[in-house]
């Protein structure tokens, strides 16, 4: 059965709980953790959904010092094997696709060695989409290329769908979001050259994922829908 994310919070107020916590591995002693960050780039300062280069690099080094970081892959195993072999990780995930992931975050996570799993919203990649929820801003997001994707794939990363076109799986029928899954991870797996089978649901909240739509989740073989 794929593991379901329950609740996860910014990335940045999560984070910063631990920043500020006297004995920080006590926060994950006897759970394991799921990090859910967008964007890391200067441009965006006061946005919810993004840190700043120098937040991101504190932070990373933070869980560098006190965590023990996994992919998503290797918590996904431990889990499979029971809940105590699971509690005490993190993993770092990324949704979406902003092409920041690869050019500011990717470089800090390799220099503090961490593992992150991206999440990639396969109709938005190399285009000039904007969401609504990037509408305010002035400057409008850029999306990863194909050939970043593949750049974080070879460098070791591992890289999930996020649907076509970011759709609520709330909402959707199931027929759409069979076609969501299926055409995205049809143009994942063309791109990288290898399965994907990791994926995370858009919007994250419980109400955005119908039990409809996740037993399509789990017909298609994905591992997660996080």
């Amino acid at each position: 059965m794929p593991l379901r994310r329950r609740a996860t919070g910014a990335a940045k107020s999560m984070l910063g709980a631990a920043l500020n916590a006297v004995a920080p591995g006590r926060i994950v002693r006897d759970r394991l953790v799921l990090l859910a960050a967008h964007r890391v780039d200067d441009h965006y300062a006061g946005d919810p959904l993004t840190l700043s280069v120098r937040e991101f690099d504190r932070y990373c080094g933070f869980l560098a010092r006190h965590f023990r970081v996994v992919s998503l892959r290797e918590q996904l195993r431990r889990l499979r094997a029971g809940r105590a072999e699971a509690a005490g990780t993190v993993s770092i995930t990324f949704d979406d696709g902003y092409a920041c992931n690869h050019e500011y975050a990717a470089p800090v996570l390799e220099r503090y060695e961490l593992p992150a799993t991206f999440f990639i919203a396969a109709g938005f990649v190399g285009t000039e989409r904007v969401p609504w929820w990037d509408e305010q801003h002035a400057t409008p997001p850029r999306w990863m290329s194909w050939d970043q994707v593949r750049a974080l794939d070879r460098g070791g990363f591992e890289i999930g769908c996020h649907s076509m076109n970011h759709v609520d799986f709330g909402q959707v029928s199931t027929a759409e979001a069979r076609e969501e899954l299926a055409t995205s991870r049809a143009r994942l797996e063309r791109e990288l050259g290898h399965p994907v089978d990791l994926f995370a649901y858009p919007y994250g909240g419980a109400h955005q994922m119908s039990a409809a739509n996740l037993e399509v989740v789990r017909e298609l073989g994905f591992l997660c829908s996080m």
